[in-house]
């Protein structure tokens, strides 16, 4: 992408896309910590133990996970949708502007 540099909305969505990345990756270092957590202490238990907290925090945390794929997939299709503007433009984004 040697034109990403001169086309300020292909930026926006690169930048977009890195920050939600970032943020993602930061929130799975926390969830696998607490999961760690969790599987210490029910093992420490000694049997299985159903937690409605841990489990209403897992479904809440797939829900974000999912809002995050969403995202990730509507900037992807925005970053290719301005790649290929870009391309049939001559790469130069001296195509109109709306």
């Amino acid at each position: 992408m040697t034109y990403a540099g001169d086309r300020p909305d292909v930026r926006d969505a690169i930048d977009q896309l890195e920050a939600i990345v970032r943020d993602v990756a930061e929130e799975l270092v926390g969830w696998r910590s607490r999961a760690q957590k969790a599987e210490a202490e029910l093992k420490s238990r000694g049997s299985p133990v159903k937690n409605t907290e841990l489990e209403s925090e897992n479904k809440s945390l797939r829900q974000r996970v999912e809002g995050a794929r969403t995202r990730v997939h509507d900037l992807m299709q925005r970053l290719t949708f301005l790649e290929e503007q870009a391309r049939d433009n001559g790469g130069g984004g001296g195509g109109s502007h709306k």
